[in-house]
């Protein structure tokens, strides 16, 4: 029998997907022990069918009946207008027994636990929690689970396991974003559909130009540059259990309910084996029913470390299937190929010519043969003739070369279906009964599901009698009350205390065993009951003052020496700086005291196991604040007590009033809000916020779109699969993404080699200038990205013009407009 090492203090978890109640029934037969699901429009996935408020007491009734946890989604970002909707969705949770709420949301967060203080919170991968410090941000909130990025290797696993007792949660099979979740902006720039609202357009899926040292690079047939393959870890299961994995999330609820059920059997396989000592290795077989559900081809993804080489392949974006081979010739009604998958009549084929944004030829198998000759049953391998349907596809436009791709296996559908189509239990639960009696008085029975602890007592309704035959024992009574098909139980003990041999009808046994399944059922399906707290409008923390009359400051984050220099030489009030490389971060701070302006330093957004001495090296460079991006350095720079301001980025995703308190009351001096919010939305949380000093406002931008571990540098521009022996392109070109309608966008890393990709169009909130100061903001931001000295200069002066009401905020936009080639926008604040 293996040891466990990191996994022991708890049990092993397997999480599935469900958009809709075909896939919560698959995912329950199959062997899920847990279930995650949205309800209405406040989930991350509101493309899925989801479920409906009045529908979560039949939801969880179910669930609990199989023994299997259920978790609603509400894994997004809340602004001021939906707090009466989450606080009823809340609330309808914990009425109907959900097991726990996934959230995002810091704001959510505190409402929840102000509602009450034991609901059961899990930290969506959405909140980017990548390190042990960003686990411990969340402790004083009593989060249940914390859901690890996507990013984390297997040893950083190892790492945030050894340093907290809280369960960790990691996604091991589906679809992976290539950026960090909750850091993808994309959708919100471009089509105002954010991936922080459950609406993600997915824009990592389309195809890019790479554009290097401003020549467009040739990619031959690599065109989704940005659009990685789905994650599948079953081969390494153990690997994660050792690694302390307490939660095993399968990704999935816009997938149908016959992928949710061949994932969730194969896991619950991996998963069983290993714990019970025995040695597992998935069978080709098993791989690729896995691709026949969905595919885009597998990867571990970041999880047995880096390599960017594997991570995409470049020549589609969507699901494919299993590979079956190329053409080998084209025939009069057939093709000619040497199979690498088996395949049978009826299976679905699409002919790949590396042109999948183009209508692509497909159909299903009519005949297979060889040398002219019909085969019957599966083919396993060999030359075979496919014969496609006679009006399924266009022979002429496939050609030799052309990958062949099984889309389709009807009879793996059927026998998956079979699955779930009836209702019945995974696995039966343990049932121990005791009973005693005598004679003249009823037989008493206790049972006992050993499963939930719940007993119940079920008495006979006729007195025992004296047996003149066969009296009652355990043996008879185990055969009687054992006779459990159809149910969820089987029985596994009887403990018998007669006096004297006595009996009882055996109709009345039959209704005993009736009666109590039907009430541990019942047991079962109560909702357990939370804890409530009353609560009034006094409970904010924090009460709203008269702010103190402070004039505007501008502040000018420059991502250059060049620009820090020019800023230096203007009205700016204070400097950030924020560049690829921490280490010329001295360098700044030393030009800023040379001209006398306070500069602060920007942390990264992502904060890693073994990053600390990054941050350690930020506040050696001895700036006079820190902007700082991520959970994990909150935690580290406030545990350590540094006699610093702290400005909380972005990038903490603050789109409520509830998320600025938590923050300001976590030792930050100022906060800037979600990019997510558009103005409606920003002066909602303003007009709510108790001290609005404290607000950052940035206010001009290249929006950061996608920001992601993928290193498009080491991949198109090196023979390497890392840091380690990638040559550093980064440091000698510069690459930027083509869009289809010609629109470039700047690719820019970070000390952690992570990849931003900018918007191409910069963006202005000027206009909104009058708004915001009439709500008492006095602290405003301007961004630069690669704009010359002179253009800094140009920005700064524009801005300061329109503090002092000098110029309209629209003449500052339009100004820029006139100067600027690209144009710019006013981004996502219009957005409606």
């Amino acid at each position: 029998m293996k040891t466990l090492k990191n996994n022991s203090r708890h049990a092993i978890e397997l999480l599935a997907p469900a958009g809709n109640w075909d896939c919560l029934r698959a995912a329950v037969a199959n062997g899920a022990d847990a279930v995650f699901f949205g309800v209405g429009k406040y989930n991350a996935r509101v493309r899925a069918d989801n479920f409906q408020m009045e529908e979560l007491p039949d939801i969880m009734a179910y669930l609990h009946k199989y023994g299997v946890r259920g978790y609603v989604t509400f894994n997004i970002l809340v602004f001021e207008n939906e707090f009466s909707e989450a606080r009823e969705l809340v609330e309808a949770c914990m009425n109907a027994g959900v097991d726990a709420l996934i959230v995002q949301d810091m704001g959510l967060m505190k409402l929840i636990r102000e509602i009450s203080p034991d609901f059961p919170i899990h930290g969506s991968t959405q909140m980017t929690v990548t390190s042990p410090e960003g686990v411990q941000f969340l402790k004083p909130y009593d989060i249940e689970v914390v859901v690890l990025g996507r990013e984390n290797n297997l040893k950083q696993i190892e790492t945030i396991a050894g340093k907290t007792d809280t369960p960790l949660e990691v996604f091991v099979h589906g679809a992976l974003c290539v950026s960090y979740s909750g850091q993808c902006l994309t959708s919100e720039m471009w089509g105002g559909r954010s991936a922080n609202r459950g609406e993600c357009a997915q824009a990592c899926r389309l195809p890019y130009d790479l554009v290097v040292d401003g020549e467009k690079k040739e990619m031959g047939n690599i065109s989704y540059l940005l659009s990685p393959k789905d994650l599948a870890a079953i081969d390494i299961v153990p690997e994660l259990i050792e690694a302390g994995v307490s939660s095993f999330k399968i990704e999935g609820r816009l997938k149908s309910p016959e992928y949710v059920a061949n994932v969730v059997s194969k896991y619950r396989k991996a998963i069983d084996e290993y714990m019970a000592g025995r040695d597992y290795t998935p069978s080709k077989a098993d791989i690729r029913e896995l691709q026949q559900s969905f595919s885009r081809g597998f990867t571990h993804g970041f999880l047995k470390g880096t390599n960017h080489k594997q991570l995409l392949d470049g020549t589609f974006p969507k699901s494919r299937g299993v590979f079956v081979g190329t053409v080998k010739k084209v025939l009069r009604d057939a093709v000619l190929c040497e199979l690498q998958a088996p395949l049978k009549r009826g299976d679905g084929l699409v002919f790949d010519a590396g042109r999948p944004e183009e209508k692509e030829e497909g159909g299903r198998i009519y005949d297979l043969r060889s040398r002219g000759v019909k085969l019957e049953g599966e083919v396993q391998e060999g030359i075979v003739e496919i014969v496609p349907g006679r009006h399924d596809v266009n022979l002429t436009k496939v050609h030799v070369g052309d990958r062949i791709w099984k889309t389709s296996d009807q009879e793996l559908d059927r026998q998956l279906r079979k699955t779930y189509e009836t209702e019945q239990s995974y696995k039966l639960f343990p049932l121990r009964v005791t009973a005693s009696g005598e004679n003249g008085k009823p037989l008493v029975s206790t049972w006992k599901d050993e499963f939930t602890g719940g007993v119940v007592t079920i008495t006979s309704a006729e007195s025992l009698q004296v047996a003149l035959k066969r009296p009652l024992t355990a043996e008879y009574l185990q055969d009687q009350w054992g006779r459990l098909g159809g149910t969820i139980y089987e029985l596994t003990d009887v403990e018998l205390d007669l006096v004297g041999e006595v009996i009882v009808p055996v109709s009345e046994l039959n209704r005993m065993r009736r009666e109590a399944v039907e009430q541990l059922v019942e047991l079962r399906q109560k909702p357990r009951v939370y804890q409530r707290v009353v609560i009034g409008e006094e409970l904010s923390a924090r009460k709203r003052g008269v702010a103190p009359e402070v004039s505007n400051k501008l502040y000018a984050l420059c991502r250059t020496m060049e620009q820090i220099k020019a800023a230096c030489q203007t009205d700016a009030d204070y400097l950030y700086a924020d560049f690829e490389f921490t280490k010329d971060y001295p360098q700044a701070v030393s030009v800023a005291r040379q001209y006398g302006k306070p500069i602060a330093l920007a942390t990264p957004r992502i904060h890693m196991p073994g990053e600390n001495g990054i941050l350690n090296g930020i506040v050696k460079a001895e700036p006079d604040a820190i902007l700082v991006r991520s959970l994990g350095a909150v935690q580290y720079f406030t545990e350590s007590k540094l006699d610093l301001p702290l400005i909380g980025d972005f990038s903490l995703n603050i789109a409520n009033h509830k998320a600025v308190e938590l923050f300001l009351d976590r030792g930050l001096e100022r906060v800037t809000p979600s990019y997510d919010l558009n103005i409606q939305q920003m002066l909602d949380l303003l007009d709510q916020s108790v001290d609005n000093a404290h607000v950052e406002m940035v206010i001009h931008q290249h929006l950061p779109m996608f920001h992601t571990e993928h290193c498009v540098y080491c991949t198109f521009l090196s023979e390497g699969t890392d840091f380690t022996n990638c040559g550093r392109p980064c440091e000698t070109h510069r690459v930027s993404l083509e869009d289809r309608i010609g629109m470039l966008h700047p690719v820019r890393v970070d000390i952690g080699c992570r990849n931003t990709v900018y918007n191409a169009i910069e963006q202005s909130g000027a206009e909104y200038l009058p708004q915001f100061q009439h709500r008492g903001i006095r602290h405003y931001r301007i961004e630069f990205l690669e704009e010359t000295g002179e253009k800094v200069q140009e920005v700064v002066r524009l801005y300061r013009e329109a503090l002092e009401g000098k110029r309209t905020g629209t003449s500052v936009w339009r100004s820029l407009k006139a100067t600027n080639q690209l144009g710019v926008t006013r981004g996502q604040l219009v957005k409606k």
